[in-house]
């Protein structure tokens, strides 16, 4: 796009679409709210983890989304699934049973099985 005065840098370019969904993929047929979370961040707000380390169920959530599940999966093992997040969810995301499923998922994948 020329003449609104910027472009995108090719280094800054991400093909989201080339990424591997399967985790996103595993989860969502097994827990559908996973598909109506909106990403507004209430569950990162109330999070007990998220206030003591750096994680962000929210941005997990985008992660496993997006199929950067590299990222994701160094992240996952911080929840302590306390269900906190469940409670303030205004879609009513199952946030739990995400985190459960993705790890399912990641084990799974380790030894090929998904």
């Amino acid at each position: 796009m020329e003449g609104f005065g910027f472009s995108v840098l090719k280094e800054r370019h991400i093909n989201y679409d080339a990424n591997d969904k399967s985790i996103a993929e595993y989860i969502a047929e097994r827990e559908p709210s996973f598909r109506t979370c909106i990403e507004c961040g209430c569950c990162s707000a109330t999070c007990t983890t998220g206030a003591f380390t750096n994680f962000s169920l929210r941005e997990l959530q985008i992660l496993l989304k997006r199929g950067e599940n590299e990222i994701a999966r160094e992240q996952i093992s911080k929840c302590m699934l306390c269900g906190k997040c469940i409670l303030v969810c205004p879609r009513g995301v199952n946030t739990r049973n995400v985190i459960l499923l993705a790890r399912e998922a990641f084990r799974k994948l380790m030894k090929n099985e998904v």
